[in-house]
Parts: C-alpha cells; sequence; structure tokens
C-alpha cells in the first residue's frame, strides 16, 4: 500500500484513536524523524472545532504539558492537525495497573493537573471536558510530565456584565465528570474544571464514581440521573469509607466558587501536599505504572518481584491492626467550606 503523505512532509501510519472529531493517526515527520500525531477531519464535516483546537493550542503553544502544533491545513479530503505524539492516557494506565493506582501516583497526577489547569486559565481560557482520556503521560525525557490535550471544546472566558447565569444551556463534555453548573445549564467559569478534576480524582481513588452505572432509557434522562446524585452528595458524602479528607475539602471547595471568583490553585495543591508529606511519600517521580514495569522487565530476566506501592497500600488499609487510614492535617483549611449557590453569580 502507497504511503499516505501530508503536507510533503508527514507520513500517516498506524490508527491509534476515533471519536465525533474524527480520527487521529500516528505519523513520521520525514524531515525531522520524529513520531507526530495526525488529527484528521473530512471536509464534509465541521472544520470549525479543529480549527479551533488548532487556536487554542497556539494561544498556550511554551506552556509545559501542552503539546506542540508542527503543522494544520488541507491535505485532499481531509483538514488534519499535526501535533507531538504522546505516551498511553490515564484511562490507559488505571487499565495498565489492573484498575488500582496508589495514592502517591493520584497524589502526583493532581499536583500536575492542577498546574495545567491553572496555566490554561492564566492564557483566558476554559478547557471544559476535564476527564482521564485528556490527560496524557509523556514520552522519553518527558516521561514523566502531564500533557493535556484535546481542546475541542475549549473557549476563552467571558467576564460579562451584570447576570451571570446564563440558563438553558446544554450539557458540555463528559456527563461523568462534568460539574454541577454545566449540568444546570449555566455558563462555566474557572472553578468547573477544577470540580471536573475532583471527580477525576475520586474515580481514581474510590474506583468508581458514585453515578457510574445508572439505567435510563435516554441519554438526557441518564444526564438528569447523574446530575441529581451529584447535587445530592457533598465532598463528605462522596469520601465515606475512610477516604482521605483532604478530598472532600477539594470537592467543597470548587464547588462554592462563584462565576467570577479566581480559584486558589495554591491552596488545592497545598491540601494534598499536605497529605502526600503525611503519608511519607517522595516526590520521586516513580509512578505505578514505572513500578510494574520495571518489575515486569525483573520478571523477564528471572529476578525475583516486590510488591509495588499500590498493592502495599492496599495490605496495610486492609490490615486488622489499622481501623483508620492516617488523615492529612488540611481539613478545614483557610477557605474552610462554603454553601454552592445555584449557577455562579457575583
Amino acid at each position: 500500500m502507497k504511503d499516505i503523505i501530508v503536507d510533503d512532509r508527514y507520513r500517516v501510519e498506524k490508527k491509534i484513536g476515533e471519536g465525533g472529531f474524527g480520527m487521529v493517526y500516528s505519523g513520521t515527520d520525514l524531515q525531522t524523524e520524529e513520531k507526530v500525531a495526525l488529527k484528521l477531519t473530512h471536509v464534509r464535516d465541521d472544520r470549525r472545532p479543529l480549527e479551533g483546537e488548532k487556536e487554542t493550542y497556539d494561544a498556550l503553544a511554551g506552556g509545559l504539558g501542552i503539546p506542540k502544533v508542527h503543522w494544520f491545513g488541507q491535505e485532499c479530503d481531509y483538514y488534519v492537525l499535526a501535533c507531538d505524539l504522546l505516551g498511553p492516557s490515564l484511562e490507559d494506565l488505571l487499565n495498565y495497573c489492573d484498575r488500582t493506582l496508589s495514592l502517591k501516583t493520584i497524589i502526583l497526577i493532581a499536583d500536575q493537573a492542577i498546574s495545567r489547569i491553572e496555566y490554561i486559565h492564566s492564557k483566558g481560557y476554559l478547557h471544559r471536558d476535564i476527564k482521564p482520556e485528556n490527560f496524557l503521560m509523556g514520552v522519553g525525557r518527558q516521561g514523566n510530565i502531564l500533557y493535556t490535550i484535546d481542546f475541542g471544546l475549549a473557549k476563552e472566558h467571558q467576564l460579562a456584565e451584570g447576570d451571570r447565569k446564563y440558563k438553558g444551556r446544554p450539557l458540555g463534555g463528559t456527563a461523568r465528570y462534568a460539574s454541577i453548573n454545566n449540568h444546570n445549564g449555566c455558563e462555566q467559569s474557572w472553578g468547573d474544571d477544577l470540580e471536573s478534576l475532583g471527580y477525576v480524582l475520586l474515580y481514581f481513588v474510590r474506583g468508581s464514581l458514585p453515578w457510574q452505572g445508572l439505567k435510563a432509557a435516554t441519554g438526557e434522562e441518564k444526564n438528569k440521573m447523574i446530575k441529581e446524585k451529584k447535587e445530592s452528595l457533598s465532598g463528605e458524602q462522596l469520601c465515606e469509607g475512610h477516604l482521605p479528607d483532604e478530598f472532600a475539602e477539594y470537592i467543597n471547595y470548587t464547588r462554592s466558587l462563584n462565576f467570577d471568583d479566581k480559584p486558589d490553585y495554591a491552596y488545592l495543591r497545598g491540601l494534598l501536599h499536605r497529605l502526600f508529606i503525611s503519608r511519607g511519600f517522595s516526590y520521586d517521580n516513580v509512578f505505578d505504572w514505572t513500578e510494574k514495569r520495571f518489575y515486569e522487565l525483573r520478571a523477564a530476566a528471572g529476578l525475583p518481584r516486590e510488591p509495588t506501592a499500590a498493592e502495599l497500600e492496599a495490605e496495610e488499609s486492609s490490615s486488622p491492626s489499622e481501623t483508620t487510614p492516617e488523615k492529612g492535617t488540611a481539613r478545614g483549611g483557610r477557605h474552610g467550606r462554603a454553601q454552592r449557590r445555584s449557577c455562579r453569580q457575583s
């Protein structure tokens, strides 16, 4: 089969993803031999989402954990966006680690994810589709860096005058991780991206979210059920079962933010940092998947296997001599807990 070359430079190779936007292929830059990702949308489809994504990448260019755009244009019947080829997503890595991540790895992820969202917000943009599939690890020397991708739903934040309620907007993004304001049809703001990240972190800590697996006749009915379930559960209720208080504090804080409120990103990182230190963890950038791969290589070489961090945590939490895990010290911090308002407004 003849090679497909884009812009006389990028060879299209293996299909690695697909969605409503089109398809994603891995490829090679024939001039530099670098690997790239090629996102393709057919010309009969709306090019604006891909165009908008390219413009967002341009606005965020140079930020840590932001993929670099190599080329954008039309090739035959497709609009093509060429950017850095990255490693697996957090969802892929969760599956690789047998659906269990250690608290250490989750906090290492959270620290970087909060910083990525802070950078995106500092440039005046909202991501609006925060989920595990949209966070990818780098490759090679950037293998420990968390990247944020898929800015197809991103938009510039608008601080409009007067009424902030903006009722009636359709649910955007992924219902499982959507903020309550998003479910309620409100214009999204800074806090919504962080609230969505909170649900991602709880998904990792708990193993699943309480609104997963709900059955409904239609997608609209299911989204309504998810919304009602989220609204019925406080941060404390979401963390019942001896989960660290810091995650409840995170959820309560992000839910309390009004439309114009600028989040205290350092406060959120600090919550989890204190939990991290209280557990005796080290900022060594050794994730669960790093350990697992290391032990797989040891096993292949015939060397004895040692337990991973996730396995040690599971063993400690099931020990009869320890009824409650050690809590962090950040609960009831300087922000406290605030009542959530119906649609953020000033």
